[in-house]
């Protein structure tokens, strides 16, 4: 196997709590729309709007709320009020204010492994959003690189592994997210580590790769370590 010399690191549900900021909304959104349909029926028509929107408004927060406005058009057949509007851009403003809170073992993980490899940030999503998250975090410190990227495919990885390391191919990509995070970066020739989330936003699910010499999936951040001990 290649010498590692990069490891690039997913942000959202990877080094901070993200997707139940979004669990939590969606479920203040069902309650301002009871009247109107019942919540697994919403939940769906939320998730086709959400499918449709990110080509044009892309990941994270702002395409979240104008996704739930679409929808709350659309199930009241254009009969939602200006107050539940209000509430429904409350709630994302609550969102963009939300406190980042990292997960167990994320900060002893970035210490342990900076010294010997050079540490990207690698996250999708709206710039404004995410630059607030990372700061927010107090993570920004451990990274030699920050890049904000609108969408994670196999030219992302091979151009930012290139950008700020020796190449996909001496680079470890870690993500909670096998679509955006571990799929594409294996493909661009990088090694991948799962860290499963314990939810996973359906438009993010896929398959894991089967057979794929590459590929390695950890219980948490923390055995990062370990596996680079085994890879050496």
């Amino acid at each position: 196997m290649a010498k590692i010399t990069t490891l690039g690191f997913d942000a959202d549900d990877t080094l901070w709590h993200n997707e139940r900021v979004f669990r939590l909304t969606e479920e203040r959104f069902a309650e301002l729309l009871a009247d109107y349909t019942e919540k697994n029926h919403l939940s769906e028509r939320l998730l086709a709007a959400e499918r449709r929107n990110v080509l044009h408004y892309g990941y994270g927060v702002k395409g979240f709320t104008l996704s739930m406005i679409e929808t709350a058009i659309e199930v009241t057949d254009r009969k939602v009020s200006a107050d539940v509007i209000a509430e429904i851009l409350e709630a994302g403003r609550e969102m963009m204010r939300h406190p980042v809170e990292p997960l167990p073992h994320v900060e002893d993980t970035l210490k342990a492994v900076k010294a010997d490899y050079h540490l990207v940030l690698i996250t999708k999503g709206d710039l404004f959003d995410q630059e607030r998250k990372v700061t927010a975090s107090g993570l920004d410190v451990h990274f030699d690189a920050i890049e904000i990227v609108s969408e994670k495919s196999e030219d992302t990885y091979r151009t930012l592994f290139s950008r700020h390391g020796t190449g996909p191919d001496e680079a470890l990509m870690i993500g909670n997210s096998l679509k955006s995070d571990i799929v594409p970066a294996l493909n661009a020739g990088a090694f991948g580590a799962h860290v499963p989330y314990d939810v996973t936003w359906a438009l993010e699910e896929a398959d894991a790769p089967q057979g794929h010499d590459r590929f390695f999936r950890l219980d948490h951040i923390g055995k990062v370590p370990h596996l680079l001990a085994r890879l050496r």
